[in-house]
């Protein structure tokens, strides 16, 4: 491996989160010398206020639901209540340890951390405190920050950032968006035991997924008691020493303990010098070509400041393909359209591909056929006592080009729903392959069997 000579390297990554450090650890094993830039903690967003507490904070509340519903297996158990500090004692501990492992790979990696606030100075060059560090490649890595619509965040109005930290759980709760972030923490928090309301301004929940999904997930929220408007924005917000006034643009004013701001991530460019360098940014994101280079010879860009999905693993695989492609390997681009997507709610949200609306824009209304396989015939999800269903949408005599899944830990099939659709296999290719029974995994081979037109346990 290549040695940095004094602040010299081959690649400098500023931001060391899923995207930076994935390319930072691949850099090392393709015989580069790498400086890693960050000025919080190793692991960014995903690993201390994202992906990881917020997954943990789904589980428990998993455990709290199965508490009160225990009667109903057979089991006598008593549900006491939600102890906070403890559930983020829980919580914290499975970050600490990541950390400290991430840590490990880090320097076992021998990777020049660089602690402190990057700037970007020219296309070669981040200043880091005063200090130059240069590299013949730069890769742009710094990530999204919580969008706050203008709202000033504090007391009793928050993000996602403040909701992890919470010692203790709300009576009322208004989540002011419909998307992940929202629908997960009012699964969390309607677990735990709180009135939640969303606010989404689009006309349905999870308004990105395939429109059969946004219904189970409404039919599934009402069933729960988690309440939502759709298709109205708020006007403002209000708070005062009792609570917090939400106003609504059609009028309706709801009074609540705590607003939760959940509408999404923008980019973390603000301030960096890319502009300066002459970086193409656009509204703060960066945009690159499809190999992840920006317009400025030698500097790339990867994860949640480049545009599309802002997903962990799409960070990770960005991070990846641009060590190999500084090393010359040559790899296959990243396309958006083929990465599973998970949504960690209960009933849980997997997904990879395009949707069925999607497909009849690409193919045509008449091009593509679809089936949607209800998991009342499937035994596993049966005995976990989950509703939902698996539809796949594909071309007309072509591939299978979307898995659209939803139901207690469907997030755990999206592997294969991921190796169907970016393998581009046929429904005759899945169904020949024997799914194990009793699993709920068997239900992606039936909706298989039932689209290549020898359906199971499922009419036709």
């Amino acid at each position: 491996m290549a040695d940095g000579a004094g602040n010299t390297f081959d690649i400098v990554i500023l931001g060391g989160g899923s995207g930076g450090y994935a390319c930072a650890l691949r850099a090392v094993q393709l015989g580069k010398s790498v400086a890693l830039i960050e000025k919080g903690k190793l692991g960014g967003t995903c690993l201390h206020t994202g992906c990881i507490p917020t997954k943990a904070l789904l589980h428990s509340a998993e455990i709290a639901d199965a508490t009160r519903e225990s009667e109903g297996y057979g089991i006598k158990a008593t549900f006491e209540g939600i102890d906070m500090p403890a559930v983020n004692q829980y919580k914290d501990g499975i970050v600490d340890r990541l950390y400290k492992g991430l840590q490990g790979l880090i320097k076992s990696g021998g990777i020049t951390v660089v602690e402190g606030e990057g700037k970007l100075v020219d296309k070669t060059t981040v200043e880091v405190d005063g200090e130059r560090y240069t590299g013949q490649h730069v890769v742009l890595a710094t990530g999204s920050v919580s969008r706050t619509l203008g709202l000033e965040i504090g007391g009793r109005v928050i993000t996602s950032s403040e909701a992890l930290t919470m010692t203790e759980v709300p009576d009322k709760v208004v989540i002011i968006g419909g998307s992940v972030i929202g629908v997960e923490f009012a699964s969390v928090w309607k677990s735990f035991g709180a009135d939640v309301t969303i606010i989404e301004g689009l006309p349905t929940l999870v308004p990105l997924e395939d429109p059969s999904l946004s219904k189970q997930l409404e039919r599934a929220f009402r069933k729960r008691k988690i309440n939502f408007k759709t298709g109205v924005k708020f006007d403002s917000v209000k708070q005062n020493d009792d609570g917090v006034t939400v106003t609504l643009e059609n009028g309706d004013t709801i009074d609540t303990d705590l607003v939760l701001v959940a509408v999404g991530r923008g980019p973390n460019s603000a301030g960096m010098g890319y502009e300066e360098a002459g970086i193409t940014v656009d509204r703060g994101w960066v945009p690159t070509d499809e190999r992840l280079a920006t317009n400025v010879d030698g500097v790339f860009a990867v994860g949640d400041l480049v545009p599309g999905l802002q997903l962990a693993h799409r960070g990770f695989a960005h991070g990846i393909f641009v060590a190999e492609e500084i090393a010359g390997l040559k790899p296959q681009p990243v396309i958006d359209s083929g990465i599973p997507r998970v949504t960690y709610c209960d009933p849980e949200i997997a997904s990879v591909g395009i949707t069925e609306p999607q497909a009849k824009e690409k193919f045509g209304d008449d091009g593509i056929e679809t089936v949607e396989y209800n998991l009342g015939g499937n035994g596993k999800s049966q005995i976990l006592g989950t509703a939902g269903s698996i539809k796949l949408v594909r071309q007309k005599d072509g591939p299978i080009v979307g898995v659209h899944m939803i139901g207690a830990r469907y997030g755990e099939q999206v592997g294969e729903a991921s190796l169907i659709v970016n393998w581009e296999a046929y429904p005759d290719d899945v169904a020949q392959f024997l799914h194990a029974h009793p699993t709920q995994n068997e239900a992606l081979g039936e909706a298989a069997l039932a689209l290549a037109g020898k359906p199971l346990h499922s009419h036709a």
